[in-house]
């Protein structure tokens, strides 16, 4: 086996980890293991499962020297029948298999609708060629030992595993021949969920890694000059500004007329690169012709501050700027606004609207397209949705001109790609989605760059846990016995998750608090008193399950005197509140065991590793530079507040002045920090020294850019390789450093992964600008051609809306609310319920975040009125003249009349039922 060999093995195990059983190989790898090694990997299954037994597997494969242990593995494959993952291997193309992950995913949601709804006998023979022989003997086996539903978890298991790229369809064909009512929710969801405009509420935050990733726009106003002074200042944006020679190098292709996307790091002033192209753009046209740009920018702070320094350095000259955001749009005519300005500032999705509806025609409005960010131009971002109406034009042979387009970011990224031909590809794809025929990087002027922008030294700290936790183990015994309680109240609990093996103080344990909490707003039984009492009393538990999770969550990665704050402050909330019987026994049972919570989180034996090398660290780089400026990346807001409160609290620390930073969304009954408040703090660390360091989630999302830091800390945090760049690039300083701090191993070889991902990202971009531009423009138009056809295949017909009348009950006590017949929208997207009845089921209290926009006055929020429930079911406003409530959706359980059977809806948009339009005359009636 050669080297390259070794090394392609060890970059593909993970795809061979999720697949391979290596039990059922063993046999076939009798020459090469040793008796003792069988039994090791043997044994590894048995107590940890295939996964583990296959990194351990692989562990002994990879340090085999004798001849011919290569050919001998893919043989076994062979004869074992993983004839995909023989076919992945021997080519070291993973792509079948990797397409098969999003099925995995699909699969895995509908596990538990799987076991309840499959006999395995009934499918087994049709699936038998997508799995292995022993698997289906062993299937049939658990069947008749254990029954069917045990039997049809195993099939899960051994289908999750399958290397077969014919196996979803296969699953398909079988479900459908035996009229299994599986087969309706076997389908593949392509793509993310559509991006809407923003809701009235604010938007969930969630612990999910981000789809979506924004770069930092330079000179962002919320920390005011981060770029050079000598290049953004007042002065400079009202007169010509003197450009760096890599940043015309940059511009370069865009002025001479290509499509090109800009690529270069965080801080070396791309804005202003595009502030000339722009300029260069518009004075091109002849007397007689005009020029009309339009901007991009992803989020609101990157809206603002771009909006104003276009207005400051155009409107001198004598065009016209002007900016249209969600909060603006219905204000005035977005037509007009168009057609009266030279220069439009938008965030996107009021453009997709706005071509949607046909108030712009199309895109040959505009002469040039600048998206900031252009990175996330894939799947169903609102900028891929603005490409596609593109290319529609382009390809469909219109007679109208197309604008000239313009992608700026400091990363192009390399999505999923394992290779440089995936990489390669996965480029080459978004250079097609904005039609780019030139990818600009600097390369005669890297020096010059490398004065400007600094990259920090990155470190890997890899800490041990704790040895012992007295804590977790007391927090554990009070989580048995809530669910304990649960399921003497619901014996069928289990059967509302099949989610299995949750430990606690995991996402996984979240997940399947989540999954009861949803199979609860659909539980129906005869006596509806009966099904309300056990839905709320169910909340209430899993809430409480709930908040001892996230503190043991907190408990791992801070003090345990945080996480037992975070429970105390939750129990007072508790007591201050409707504070039912079930409650009150909840909050006694934690008060039992809080003195001896206390005296844990008082013992010196129970302090954090990871704190004290943390503390270690920062001791150590401010001995070296008091001066020393410090971003402190956390994954959630609980733990920014833990790790100040830790630095505040801990005398080694002294010299440290802490600032928080967190996005402004909502998380649960936690509002995030307002813009005028993230503005706030990062004045007071920026110009008045107020902090110097700053505790921050993923508030890059937000655009916001601190320069001056010369330390970055990464605290369990990490993410893909835009990321990784992105949070890098706050450290750009001289001298900066950079520390990954982690107790997993895994996390420290992600980010070694994405390092190895930027490389040949690099190399894959220097590799594209030495072909031909003639030829990498045909291979765009082969890959726009090729996803246009896909694109018009998968074009679904509109749903037909369903007029029958349908009941929206209380998610929470199942009360009966209103009916489908009594709903309105409200300009497309808010929906309200008429009728004085409706008045009489929810009571208001204050909205946390009182908000004016366009026709709206949001005032107050409502919850449902009956005793002890007191559900969030939305917000209410005034609407022009009118007081109305607006409801979500997500807070109720639809119920069909006829047949009784429930649904559940996160989004209107999937609620296909007949959608009456607000007429103000019948508020009068």
């Amino acid at each position: 086996m050669t080297t390259e060999q070794r090394r392609s093995l060890l970059a593909f195990q993970d795809y061979i980890r999720k697949t391979l059983d290596p039990t059922y190989i063993l046999s076939y790898m009798a020459p090469w293991f040793r008796e003792e090694e069988v039994q090791y990997i043997q044994a590894e299954k048995n107590n940890k499962g295939p996964m583990e037994a296959a990194t351990l597997f692989l562990k002994f494969l990879l340090e085999l020297q004798e001849e011919g242990w290569f050919r001998g593995f893919l043989d076994a494959l062979d004869h074992a029948g993983y004839s995909g993952l023989y076919e992945a291997i021997e080519s070291w193309d993973f792509k079948k298999i990797e397409k098969l992950e999003e099925y995995r995913l699909l699969l895995k949601r509908l596990q538990p609708e799987f076991k309840t709804r499959i006999i395995p006998t009934d499918i087994l023979s049709d699936l038998s060629e997508c799995l292995i022989n022993q698997e289906c003997e062993e299937i049939l086996q658990i069947c008749s030992t254990k029954g069917m539903m045990a039997g049809a978890e195993k099939l899960v298991e051994c289908l999750l595993r399958s290397d077969k790229e014919n196996w979803p369809k296969t699953l398909k064909l079988a479900l459908e021949r035996e009229r299994n009512k599986f087969s309706e929710l076997w389908t593949v969801e392509k793509g993310i969920k559509d991006v809407e405009t923003e809701d009235l509420e604010d938007k969930m935050e969630t612990s999910d890694i981000q789809i979506f990733y924004q770069e930092d726009p330079e000179c962002q106003n919320l920390s005011e000059n981060s770029c050079p002074p000598s290049e953004v200042s007042d002065t400079n944006l009202y007169s010509p500004f003197k450009l760096r020679n890599y940043q015309l190098e940059l511009a370069l292709p865009a002025k001479k007329g290509k499509n090109t996307i800009i690529c270069a790091p965080t801080g070396c002033g791309k804005t202003l690169v595009a502030v000339l192209i722009c300029e260069h753009h518009l004075k091109k046209f002849p007397p007689g012709q005009k020029g009309k740009v339009v901007f991009f920018a992803n989020q609101i702070p990157v809206y603002e501050q771009q909006e104003s320094v276009f207005s400051k350095y155009f409107e001198r000259l004598g065009y016209r700027v002007t900016g249209i955001s969600g909060a603006t749009a219905e204000n005035v005519p977005v037509e007009q606004i168009v057609e009266n300005n030279d220069i439009i500032i938008l965030t996107p999705q009021i453009l997709v609207n706005n071509l949607k509806k046909g108030t712009i025609p199309s895109l040959s409005v505009f002469t040039l397209m600048i998206f900031d960010e252009c990175h996330n131009t894939s799947k169903q971002h609102p900028y891929n949705m603005i490409m596609f109406n593109y290319l529609d034009q382009k390809l469909g042979g219109s007679s109208g001109p197309l604008p000239q387009v313009i992608g700026l970011t400091a990363s192009v990224g390399v999505g999923d790609a394992k290779d440089t031909d995936e990489a390669l590809d996965y480029i080459c794809k978004l250079c097609a989605s904005l039609d780019a025929s030139v990818i600009a990087t600097v390369k005669d002027n890297l020096e010059e760059l490398e004065q400007v922008v600094y990259k920090p030294q990155k470190f890997f700290r890899k800490v041990e846990s704790r040895v012992s936790d007295k804590f977790k183990c007391i927090i554990a015994q009070l989580m048995k016995d809530t669910e304990s309680l649960a399921k003497r109240i619901c014996k069928d609990l289990e059967s509302f998750s099949q989610i299995q093996n949750r430990e606690f103080g995991t996402q996984k344990y979240e997940q399947w608090i989540v999954t009861v909490q949803k199979a609860c707003m659909v539980f129906q039984m005869p006596d509806k008193d009966e099904e309300s009492r056990i839905c709320k009393a169910l909340f209430l538990y899993t809430s409480h399950l709930r908040k001892y999770n996230d503190a043991l969550i907190i408990s791992e990665h801070a003090r345990v005197k945080d996480a037992l704050d975070y429970l105390k402050d939750f129990f007072s909330n508790v007591r201050a509140a409707g504070f039912d019987e079930t409650e009150q026994d909840l909050t006694q049972r934690f008060e039992e065991k809080l003195q001896e919570l206390e005296s844990v989180s008082r013992d010196p034996s129970n302090e954090n590793p990871k704190l004290e090398d943390l503390c270690f660290i920062l001791q150590e780089e401010y001995h070296l530079n008091p001066e020393t400026i410090t971003i402190l990346f956390v994954k959630t807001r609980a733990l920014v507040d833990a790790l100040k409160n830790w630095i505040e609290g801990n005398p080694k620390l002294h010299f440290l002045k802490p600032g928080i930073l967190t996005g402004r969304g909502k998380t649960n009954q936690n509002t995030g920090m307002t813009l005028p408040a993230q503005k706030c703090i990062l004045e007071a660390f920026k110009v008045n020294g107020d902090h110097n360091i700053l505790i921050a989630t993923s508030v890059a999302d937000e655009g916001i850019d601190i320069a001056q830091c010369n330390l970055v800390i990464l605290y369990e945090y990490v993410g893909n390789v835009i990321k990784m760049i992105q949070t890098r690039g706050r450290g750009r300083a001289r001298g900066s450093k950079c520390f990954l701090l982690t107790s997993n191993a895994g996390v420290i070889e992600k980010e070694q992964i994405n390092m190895y991902k930027e490389k040949m990202m690099n190399d894959c971009i220097l590799h594209l600008q030495t072909w031909d531009e003639a030829v990498f423009r045909e291979k765009i138009l082969h890959i726009q051609t090729h996803e246009k056809l896909i694109r018009d295949s998968q074009e679904k017909p509109k749903p037909v809306p369903d007029k029958e009348n349908k009941k929206l009950l209380c998610g929470k006590c199942k009360a009966l609310v209103c009916y489908t017949a009594d709903i309105r929208v409200i300009e497309e997207c808010h929906y309200t319920v008429l009728g004085d009845a409706f008045k009489e089921c929810f009571v208001r209290r204050p909205h946390p975040k009182p908000k004016k926009f366009s026709n709206f006055d949001k005032r107050e929020k409502i919850f449902c009125a009956r005793q002890n429930c007191s559900h969030d079911w939305g917000i209410h406003m005034k609407y022009k003249t009118f007081e109305i409530p607006v409801i979500k959706i997500e807070s109720f359980v639809v119920e069909d009349i006829a047949t009784g059977v429930q649904t559940l809806y996160s989004k209107w948009k999937d609620f296909h039922f007949e959608k009456i339009p607000f007429d103000p005359a019948e508020m009068a009636k």
